[in-house]
């Protein structure tokens, strides 16, 4: 039988590219859900091209518009968050792809996780600020996280097989983005066109705005400590531009494992949906012979300080992740709406970290109260700078 397979953020970057492996793989999955926010024309198209049972438009005011659209297909049409958070329990699914960004996927992960489905992760954001209690799900429950992130999908295949053997450290590549060679000065007077022009990877805004201060790199630090169970002290982070190398973990006997290939989402993606079998991507073979110079150097962290701030946040622990990640949301919104400047993304965060209590036990009403604080506060912190 075919595995069923829900797609939350269908019209995003990484939905489409799953989209794009099962087209590739059609015998083997088909789509049972597809959800998106605000892109109603694009789901549209999609719901009629992959005729899932089930699509959810989360922005209320835009269901009549898919529901009118898809009138004369069996297709049911469903709006809102509580939408995604209930369908996603449907016996008919047996794989939840998390494409869609922010603390909102914190709910569908649960609400997977409660009826032992199998996810595979694309959200980073819903484990920094709500880890401890998803992981305890994953836990209770049959269900499973594979992650989606090459990083993560990386470590992850390192560790297959290797249940009970002690892990001396993992080692987090990052390319450097779009600044690594540039001077502070520069860096300043970059605006979100050269932000947004990541050497190697196709990406959304946001993550691509993150992945030019390296706070992407530090929010993937804090996901990787709460997926694989890794303290702090045992996460590191090189810079490695060509993005060949995805991951290390070293373990105790000086062994180091790695996964490489070529920087493509689909790869991680199709890992994830296969599981634990491997697939055809009709991708290209890497080369070694012509990526003969792979080159890796320690993250400047005086000049991307969000690196510094998120393990700062990590070691921290408790809710100040989520402060973190709430803050920096409001200071790349505030530098694509060109109110500040990139250098200034991490003072604002370090000031809002600085500014909002530390609860060491958070329950989950504590993360998302938390995260409402951390943005009214932020925003002021912006607004007063100016």
């Amino acid at each position: 039988m075919k595995k069923r397979v829900a797609v939350l953020g269908s019209t995003g970057s990484i939905g489409t590219q799953t989209l794009q492996v099962i087209d590739n793989h059609n015998s083997l999955f088909e789509v049972e859900l597809l959800t998106a926010f605000n892109n109603c024309t694009l789901l549209i198209e999609q719901a009629l091209q992959y005729r899932p049972n089930v699509v959810v438009i989360g922005n209320s005011n835009l269901y009549s518009t898919v529901r009118d659209a898809l009138e004369k297909t069996d297709i049911k049409v469903y709006a809102g968050k509580d939408a995604i958070n209930q369908v996603v329990e449907m016996d008919t699914i047996d794989t939840v792809v998390i494409g869609i960004a922010g603390i909102d996927a914190i709910e569908p992960i649960i609400r997977s996780l409660q009826n032992n489905k199998k996810i595979a992760l694309a959200n980073k954001e819903s484990i920094v600020v709500a880890g401890s209690i998803i992981m305890e799900e994953a836990v209770k429950s049959s269900g499973q996280i594979i992650p989606i992130d090459s990083e993560h999908s990386a470590i992850f295949q390192c560790l297959m097989g290797e249940v009970g053997n002690a892990i001396s450290k993992i080692v987090l590549t990052a390319s450097g983005g779009p600044f690594l060679n540039a001077n502070i000065s520069d860096i300043r007077s970059a605006g979100t066109k050269e932000a947004l022009n990541h050497p190697n990877w196709n990406m959304g805004d946001k993550i691509s705005i993150d992945s030019a201060t390296l706070m992407n790199k530090g929010l993937e630090a804090i996901e990787a400590h709460w997926l694989f169970d890794i303290p702090a002290d045992k996460i590191d982070v090189l810079i490695h531009p060509q993005s060949i190398i995805h991951s290390l973990v070293y373990f105790v006997d000086g062994s180091v494992k790695t996964q490489l290939s070529y920087p493509d989402m689909k790869i991680p993606i199709q890992f994830a949906l296969g599981y634990p079998n491997r697939m055809k991507s009709g991708l290209p073979e890497l080369d070694l012979l012509e990526k003969s110079e792979l080159k890796f150097m320690p993250p400047d962290v005086k000049k991307f300080r969000n690196l510094a701030l998120a393990f700062k946040a990590l070691k921290s622990g408790g809710n100040m992740p989520c402060i973190l990640n709430a803050a920096n949301d409001i200071a790349v919104k505030a530098f694509m709406e060109e109110k500040i400047n990139l250098l200034d993304i991490p003072n604002i965060i370090e000031k809002s970290m600085d500014s909002i209590p530390l609860i060491k036990t958070p329950s989950l009403q504590d993360y998302f109260q938390t995260d409402i604080v951390a943005r009214e506060i932020t925003l002021e912190i912006i607004n007063n700078s100016r």
